[in-house]
C-alpha cells in the first residue's frame, strides 16, 4: 500500500505552501487596501493573494491528510507528515529563500530522514 504515503507527502507539500501563505499574510494590510481601494482593485489583488493560497494549501492538506490516516496509524502518519513538512520548509528556506545553514542542521535533518523511513517500515500499513 503506497497511496497513503504518498498522500502524505502530498499533504506535506501542501502543508509547506500553506506555512509559506500563512507567513506572506497580513490582515491589517489587506484591511488597509480594501478601505482605500475597490474589492477587485490590483492593491486589495496583491494582498488577498497570500490569503487565497493560505485557503487552497490548507484544503489540500487536509484533504490528502485526512485520505492518508484512513490506512496509516495516526501517530505514525502525523510524525511522518510532521517530519516531511520540516524538511520541506527547511529546503525551501535554504534554496529558493537563501537562508543560512550549518552542518548541523544537516545532520539532524538527515536524522529526521531516517525517522521517516524507519517509521515507515515500522508500520503496519
Amino acid at each position: 500500500m503506497i497511496k497513503p504515503w504518498i498522500n502524505i507527502f502530498v499533504a506535506a507539500i501542501f502543508e509547506t505552501g500553506w506555512t509559506y501563505a500563512l507567513k506572506y499574510m497580513n490582515f491589517s494590510a489587506l484591511k488597509e487596501a480594501y478601505v482605500k481601494d475597490a474589492l477587485f482593485s490590483e492593491s486589495v489583488g496583491i494582498q488577498v493573494t497570500p490569503f487565497l493560497f493560505y485557503v487552497i494549501f490548507g484544503g489540500g492538506n487536509i484533504y490528502f491528510l485526512q485520505a492518508a490516516l484512513k490506512d496509516i496509524p495516526t501517530a505514525t502518519a502525523i510524525a511522518v507528515w510532521t517530519a516531511f513538512s520540516l524538511v520541506m520548509i527547511k529546503i525551501c528556506d535554504i534554496y529558493y529563500f537563501k537562508t543560512g545553514s550549518s552542518l548541523m542542521e544537516f545532520f539532524f535533518l538527515a536524522l529526521i530522514v531516517i525517522g521517516i523511513i524507519g517509521l515507515k517500515y515500522a508500520s503496519p500499513a
